[in-house]
């Protein structure tokens, strides 16, 4: 559920690597409660704007700002213990258990009930600390992991989340399992999410909106059913057919 306030705000954001335009004069809203599905080829750009959200991306030109803040301003370690965030795989530190994964930013926060935040947040994605919290990732399958990076991401009780292709590494039915699960779990929590994918499928299951973008530059920006039923441009109409999605 959206209530119409701007949380996230890309203008005109442009981002180069040497002679390469990653991001090209990009602008995307994301309102509070809202999901947001990044998709796009490889190369398009999705990953470098979310990336810009929370300052792990530096961008060349533009304003990006997060609840109305400007992140140029923002001490980049301080957003990110603000903004939950999920790289691809996980990015689990290998040498620390479940539950001091899970608990990691609230800790870095200062905050004294940081393991008590941990469980609480892998009890909301099914690994209840007393059975997980002491194991260490490589015991864990990928789903399980992935899990786990999610908990990390919802512990500080942030209310925007991050995810660079969150499910993409996983299996088919482990993939659907935790697409519901995090589907379920961002709904209850109300919590604002952008998330980059490769599948469209995924993005018109999870998403809110869908920005397609192509060579650093957004085609269209459109709930599933819109985007399905009216793409904007012939790039769109062809990603659409070759991901054989047709409009209902």
């Amino acid at each position: 559920m959206t209530d119409g306030r701007v949380v996230l705000d890309a203008r005109e954001v442009r981002k180069r690597y040497g002679q390469a335009a990653a991001l090209d004069g990009v602008s995307l809203e994301v309102r509070a409660g809202e999901c947001v599905a990044l998709v796009g080829e490889s190369g398009s750009g999705k990953t470098t704007l979310l990336r810009c959200f929370n300052r792990m991306t530096e961008i060349d030109g533009g304003t990006v700002r997060v609840d109305g803040d400007d992140v140029a301003a923002i001490d980049p370690v301080e957003l990110r213990r603000r903004v939950g965030y999920v790289p691809q795989e996980g990015g689990l530190l290998p040498h620390w258990t479940v539950l001091r994964n899970a608990a990691l930013v609230p800790w870095l926060r200062g905050d004294a009930q940081a393991e008590r935040r941990a469980a609480e947040a892998l009890a909301w994605v099914g690994l209840p600390a007393e059975r997980f919290g002491g194991r260490w990732p490589r015991e864990l399958s990928g789903g399980q992991r992935q899990r786990v990076a999610i908990a990390r991401a919802l512990a500080a009780s942030p209310s925007i989340v991050l995810l660079d292709e969150p499910f993409g590494a996983l299996d088919a039915i482990t993939r659907a399992e935790l697409q519901t699960a995090f589907d379920a779990l961002r709904r209850r929590l109300e919590t604002t999410a952008v998330f980059v994918t490769h599948d469209l499928h995924e993005a018109a299951l999870l998403a809110d909106r869908i920005a397609v973008l192509r060579s650093g530059r957004i085609e269209q920006v459109a709930p599933p059913a819109e985007l399905l039923a009216a793409p904007a441009t012939e790039y769109v109409r062809d990603l659409l057919s070759r991901a054989r999605m047709v409009a209902a």
